[in-house]
């Protein structure tokens, strides 16, 4: 490597480095409040290192990886909303007494480590070692802190489901490698372009990669797995999974696709289009069931992972940049809505405060958590001023630029059913307060706990009323990308 590919890949080999310590640290001195300190001190110096790392992007980092502009705006949200879930778990575990909580930070740095290689990778052997780097510390982190037999279930779940799935993305990988004889995004758009368009090795290889893939992001048919992990998983943990592992591996099937020629392939762009359209209609008409708010979220993420594909299927330099936003969007919003759900849940209770009658009167014992979960979930449904408006909008744009026009039709429709279980949410904060909660005052919510909602508050109405900046930020990143 030369120092300027060094230099580059500054965040990811310091996040590696603060992950080792955090390791050692916790064999030498076992102390929640030291573990959580340093994985949270850790994960901001890496945020604030990956900008300092522009001036020598864009640059190839071995055969495995580059970093360009893309890679700093994704890797960024990455480590960034990794930040976040890390404040999150360390207001969520500080009152539990069930057994060891510091692994659980080891796990998370794993699992961020994973997650933030993944957008700079360009070869299938980094693309599989970030995704079972993050694959398999989520095992762990999913069935963590709980005392409940149904999050040990949940880990199990993901452990089988997860298996099948890296099979289904190790074998596509096989027999494009047995057809094209390389494993490069690049070269395999090179060979595709000068080959045969309708080779039946890579065809296959293609369908069994989006196949691992939709489970990763839980599109339809491949979402099945995802209300019961979100439910049983300690809240910051259903955050993780909800926005990290999800911009994680958007990002580098983006740039597979886009490197590797897909997009060109109509049948291909037919089936993509068919499983938006799927998972838009049916993850919000499955949500309309819900009283569980955790699977009403996850629900909710199906949808819009099916939204996120007509981005997808635009490509384009609008369609990059839709993307780019509405994955912001997204992960302050998940973030937010999620982090209530966190902040307001016990893990020695039991359950997390994930049903919808745990929510009723929240506005008035608690004003300023439910007008922020409302306004999170307003910014779900798509409505100003929030940044959801703007990232539909801007979804809307794309898609009917590229002439998607039943994908954005299923957009509409679902955004319309969608707007309607969030508003039960609102409706059930704005009911008096249960005669059992009267008596009973409500736990004190930690200072830093607040504040996190506060700053994620501030971004999603600020970049909604004046969305300027992080346009800017996406041109001058992933739109400057040459891919």
């Amino acid at each position: 490597m030369t120092a300027a590919a060094f230099t580059a890949f500054a965040p990811f080999t310091l996040l590696g480095a603060v992950t080792i310590a955090v390791m050692l640290l916790i064999a030498v001195r076992r102390s929640h409040h030291l573990i959580a300190l340093s994985t949270i001190a850790g994960l901001l110096l890496c945020c604030i290192t990956l900008p300092l790392t522009a001036p020598a992007s864009p640059i190839a980092v071995t055969p495995l990886f580059v970093v360009d502009g893309t890679v700093l705006f994704y890797s960024g949200l990455v480590l960034g909303s990794a930040l976040i879930v890390a404040i999150l778990s360390y207001a969520y575990l500080d009152g539990s007494t069930q057994g060891p909580r510091e692994e659980y930070y080891l796990l998370l740095l794993t699992a961020t480590l994973g997650a933030a290689v993944l957008p700079a990778s360009v070869h299938f052997a980094s693309f599989f070692l970030g995704l079972e780097t993050l694959s398999i510390s989520l095992l762990g982190l999913i069935a963590y802190a709980s005392p409940r037999g149904d999050a040990i279930e949940a880990g199990i779940k993901y452990l089988v489901l997860g298996g099948a799935s890296s099979a289904f993305l190790l074998f596509g990988m096989a027999l494009i490698y047995a057809d094209l004889g390389t494993m490069s995004f690049t070269q395999i758009g090179t060979l595709t372009h000068a080959g045969d368009p309708h080779d039946l090795y890579r065809e296959v290889g293609v369908a069994m990669i989006l196949t691992g893939v939709g489970f990763k992001l839980s599109l339809v048919p491949f979402h099945m797995w995802t209300p019961d992990i979100y439910e049983a998983a300690p809240a910051p943990v259903t955050a993780f999974v909800a926005v990290v592992s999800k911009i994680a591996v958007f990002a580098v099937i983006l740039r597979y696709f886009i490197l590797a020629e897909g997009h060109a392939d109509a049948s291909l762009r037919a089936g993509l289009a068919a499983i938006a359209i799927l998972s838009m209609l049916g993850g919000n008409l499955l949500a309309l069931l819900q009283d569980n708010v955790k699977r009403l979220l996850a629900y909710s993420s199906i949808a819009h992972l099916g939204y996120l594909l007509v981005a997808f299927l635009a490509a384009g330099s609008l369609g990059l940049e839709a993307a780019a936003y509405y994955l912001a969007a997204y992960a302050v919003t998940s973030l937010g809505a999620f982090g209530i759900v966190a902040l307001l849940s016990a893990p020695g209770s039991g359950r997390d405060a994930d049903r919808i009658d745990d929510y009723r009167g929240l506005f008035r014992t608690r004003p300023f958590l439910a007008g922020s979960f409302a306004l999170m979930l307003l910014s779900l449904a798509g409505l100003p001023p929030t940044m959801g408006f703007i990232g539909k909008f801007y979804l809307i744009a794309s898609g009917v630029g590229a002439g998607l026009f039943w994908p954005v039709a299923a957009l509409v429709v679902g955004s319309v059913i969608g707007l309607y279980y969030y508003l039960r949410v609102l409706v059930a904060m704005a009911m008096p307060v249960p005669a059992e909660r009267i008596a009973a005052p409500p736990a004190a919510v930690p200072w830093f706990g607040n504040a996190v909602i506060a700053v994620l508050l501030v971004l999603l109405l600020a970049l909604g009323a004046y969305p300027a900046p992080a346009i800017a930020l996406i041109r001058m990143t992933v739109g400057a990308t040459s891919w």
